[in-house]
Formats: structure tokens, C-alpha cells, sequence
């Protein structure tokens, strides 16, 4: 068998072991399984590409960077994974996202740089004869157009989750036109560079998808973040895939169609779950449709201490929590866990209500529950948990904000309006961990917090768990109730 055939046995089992990823990681009790899958399927697929490239294509200097390249790659990615807590993996994601982006617009510029540029290259003058040297133009543009998209938007959304520039939409006159015209405007430099593939037209085109993908995710909300970051995921798929065709790799193909369609799925999902448009995702007017909120007096507040919450959970028979970004930041949640063995021990019903954009992230806070070693089957999602508030005797919101705002269902006028939340207000106690009184992460202040039901808890989300869970045990000893 031939290097070539191997790699390319080698390719088909790394597929078939990236479908098996995306198939464990689809259930919490086969997430580790999905995950081992998936490391094991990449380095399959890049050991076969190293292999291919170092007896075929490539000798001497060009031998020696890409080890360099494959060690500097490796020791980055170790430094990076090593050090991130949970609640920088959204940005670390997205930042991983547009080196994806770069690495298509990069492949897409070599292929030009091989073929088109030199027409009278052997690749040139091959795929000419063969009736291919349109597609390949084709290709070229196309990858370069979808990974600049990708490598901007990415950047952008890395910025707002890293909070290093504001999570506010930008809102620049006739952005839709922007958008649309932007589109309109590649189609037709494409049709342009397949007919006269000019160095002028890769440039321009280039230019306007990095200008496009800057103002695609610039114009989308901070509260939409999560879904953004599942939309360039799905990009990051397909600019793999378009750098698939022009390396002749099936892999990169199947992978990037494989990582493409999951991610669009998985945004059209959350899409539905918040009664959004999933075109508005990619046109970049997601959640701006409301005009915004403006500033209204909701009355005072009312606060409560971590005993008060104690004696109320002493006498609760169901509590509901539901946990967000702040119980990420406060690495609370093993704090969380173990206040839920206590009640469940006494009795108490405890279950978790998780937002499908609960945090910065699809399945953040699942993550973080798993973690803490919270039991899957007392973890629901919002259409589960959501006529069950009525009959719930408290709900500690735990870091949440948007996700459980009334102003979403009450305020037409408000920017998250018609966006599905959960009705914790319906439940006979309310408290609420906050830091502060701030607004959340859409910016959008929040009327649950004055209601008549609700009682502030401020402090680091951590510390006062713990100080609940120590006043919890001191009043009530296992094994009893009230």
C-alpha cells in the first residue's frame, strides 16, 4: 500500500471517528466518550497529513517548518487549554474560530498565487485542459470570501466576550442595505474573477468579506453572543470545507461539511428556543428588531441575608435554580452542588432550570453542573422547567439576568422582547445573586428585581452559597425536615 492509499484510509477513519464525536457529545453521560473520539480523530488525520506531505510534497526547509510550525502550534494550543478557565472558553472558541478563517483566506490566496497567477504553471495548464480552471477560480474566491467572514466576525466576537470593546449592536444607517450589498456585490466579482481571474478583484473581494464579517457580528447584541458563536462555528465548518476542495482533501471536506451543518442546526435550535429569526443571525440584525428600553423607575428593591435565604429554603418543599454567567465568574458551582445534596438529603425537590443561552456559550452552565458532579436527570431545560415555577416554593437565580427578565414578555418596546425566558417569577420566592445592581450583559435593566417576590442576595455568587450552605446545615441536621 501506497503512503497516498494509507493517508487516505487513514482519512475515512478519522471521519468515521469525528461522527462518533459529534454522537457522544450530543448527551451529557457520553460527552467524555465524544470528546476521546474526537482527539483521537485529529490526530489521526494529522499524523496521516504529515506523513503525506513529508514522503510527496515536501523535502528539506520546507520539512523543517512544518515541524516548527506542527511544535509552536502544539505548545500554544497546550498553554491556552491549560490555562483557561471556563469562563473564558467562549472567547478562547471564538478566537480559535478565526484562525480557521485565516487559514481558508491563506489556502485560497496560495491556490491563486499556484494557478491563476501563473497561467502557465503545470497546474494551470491541467486543470485548463480538463474544462476545471473556472472551478478552481470558483473555489478560490469563494473560500477567500467565507474565511475573511469568518476571521473578522470572529475577532469581533472574541473582542465583545472578552469585553475589551462594548457588547452594545452597533447601528450604522442602512445596515441591512450594507449587508445585502455586500452579498450582491461578491456574487458578482465572483462571476467577474471565474471569467478573468485579475489579481485586483482577489484583493477587493478579500477586503469586503473582512469588512463584512467585522460588521456582521459588530451589529448583533452582547445578550446574542451565544448563538453568534455558534453561527461561526457553523462558518468556520464551511471555510474548512472550501479550503477542502482547493487542497483535493476529502477529509477537510467532510469534516468542515460535518462542523458546517451542526453548527448552523445548533444555532437554528437556539434561534427557535428564543423566538428569533435564524436569517436575522446571518444578515447581522439579531435581537435589535425592538427599539430600545428606555430608563423607567421600577421602585426599590429589597434586600435579604444569606440566613434569611437559609430559613426560607428550611421551609421550601421545591426549589428551582437557575444559574448563568455570574455563577461561571464566581466558579460557584460546586458550591451550588453541594447546597443541593444538603436540601435533597432533607427532602427538599431540587431541580435546574439552564436557559439555552444560559452563559457566554452553548451548554455553558450543563458544563459547569457536570463538573460540580450535578446529577443529569435533576438538570432541564427551559420548556421543561417553565410551567413548573407556580408550584415552586423558592428560585435562587444564580448569576442569571437576561435570561430570566419579565421585560421580555411584558415590554414590547424592550430589546429582548418575544425572546423566551423562564418565568421564575411565578414562584412564591424569588432571590436573586448579584454583585450589584448593574444590568446584564444586553444591557437591558431588569423589573423582576422589584417585584414584590423578590429579594436581592449581593456579594460574590461563591461566598454566599457558602455562607447559605453553613447556616442550611447549622439550622436544620440531616436527615430532618422543618
Amino acid at each position: 500500500m501506497t503512503v497516498a492509499a494509507a493517508a487516505q484510509a487513514a482519512y475515512i477513519v478519522a471521519a468515521l471517528l469525528f461522527i462518533l464525536a459529534l454522537a457522544g457529545l450530543s448527551k451529557h453521560e457520553t460527552a467524555k466518550a465524544g470528546n476521546a473520539f474526537g482527539i483521537a480523530g485529529m490526530g489521526v488525520a494529522l499524523a496521516a497529513t504529515i506523513a503525506l506531505a513529508v514522503t510527496e510534497k515536501i523535502s528539506g526547509t520546507g520539512l523543517i517548518l512544518l515541524l516548527v510550525a506542527t511544535l509552536i502550534g502544539a505548545a500554544i494550543g497546550l498553554h491556552r487549554a491549560g490555562k483557561v478557565e471556563m469562563t473564558g472558553m467562549p472567547e478562547l472558541i471564538a478566537l480559535l474560530h478565526s484562525f480557521v478563517g485565516l487559514a481558508a483566506v491563506l489556502v485560497g490566496w496560495n491556490g491563486y498565487l499556484h494557478v491563476e497567477a501563473e497561467a502557465g504553471s503545470p497546474e494551470a495548464r491541467v486543470l485548463a485542459a480538463q474544462g476545471m480552471l473556472g472551478i478552481h477560480s470558483a473555489e478560490v474566491v469563494i473560500g477567500v470570501f467565507i474565511g475573511a467572514v469568518t476571521f473578522t466576525g470572529s475577532i469581533v466576537a472574541y473582542l465583545k466576550l472578552s469585553a475589551r470593546i462594548s457588547s452594545s449592536p452597533l447601528v450604522l444607517p442602512g445596515k441591512n442595505v450594507l449587508n445585502i450589498g455586500a452579498l450582491a456585490a461578491f456574487v458578482l466579482l465572483t462571476v467577474w474573477f471565474v471569467i478573468n481571474p485579475a489579481l485586483w478583484l482577489l484583493i477587493t473581494v478579500t477586503a469586503l468579506a473582512l469588512l463584512l464579517g467585522w460588521h456582521l457580528v459588530a451589529s448583533i447584541g452582547g445578550g446574542d453572543m451565544p448563538v453568534v458563536v455558534s453561527m461561526l462555528n457553523s462558518y468556520s465548518g464551511w471555510a474548512a470545507a472550501a479550503a477542502g476542495f482547493l487542497l483535493e482533501n476529502d477529509l477537510l471536506i467532510v469534516t468542515g461539511a460535518l462542523v458546517g451543518s451542526s453548527g448552523a442546526y445548533l444555532s437554528y435550535i437556539m434561534c427557535k428556543a428564543m423566538n428569533r429569526s435564524f436569517l436575522s443571525v446571518i444578515a447581522g440584525g439579531f435581537g435589535i428588531e425592538a427599539g430600545p428600553a428606555g430608563d423607567r423607575d421600577y421602585g426599590e428593591h429589597r434586600e435579604i441575608t444569606a440566613e434569611g435565604v437559609a430559613d426560607l429554603l428550611a421551609e421550601a418543599d421545591s426549589v428551582v435554580i437557575t444559574p448563568g454567567y455570574g455563577m461561571a465568574v464566581a466558579q460557584a458551582q460546586h458550591g451550588v452542588a453541594e447546597l443541593t445534596r444538603v436540601l435533597r438529603d432533607r427532602g427538599v425537590t431540587v431541580r435546574f432550570g439552564i436557559h439555552p443561552v444560559a452563559g457566554r456559550l452553548p451548554g455553558h452552565m450543563n458544563v459547569l453542573l457536570a463538573e460540580a458532579r450535578v446529577p443529569y436527570d435533576i438538570v432541564c431545560e427551559m420548556d421543561e422547567i417553565n410551567d413548573d415555577f407556580a408550584g415552586t416554593s423558592v428560585v435562587l437565580v444564580i448569576g442569571a439576568n437576561d435570561t430570566v427578565n419579565p421585560a421580555a414578555t411584558d415590554d414590547p418596546s424592550s430589546p429582548i422582547a418575544g425572546m423566551p425566558v423562564l418565568t421564575v417569577w411565578e414562584a412564591e420566592h424569588v432571590i436573586v445573586f448579584k454583585r450589584s445592581m448593574a444590568s446584564g450583559y444586553a444591557g437591558v435593566q431588569n423589573p423582576l428585581f422589584f417585584r414584590e417576590n423578590c429579594a436581592m442576595l449581593f456579594g460574590d455568587a461563591k461566598d454566599r452559597v457558602d455562607d447559605i450552605l453553613r447556616a442550611v446545615t447549622a439550622a436544620t441536621p440531616a436527615g430532618t425536615r422543618h
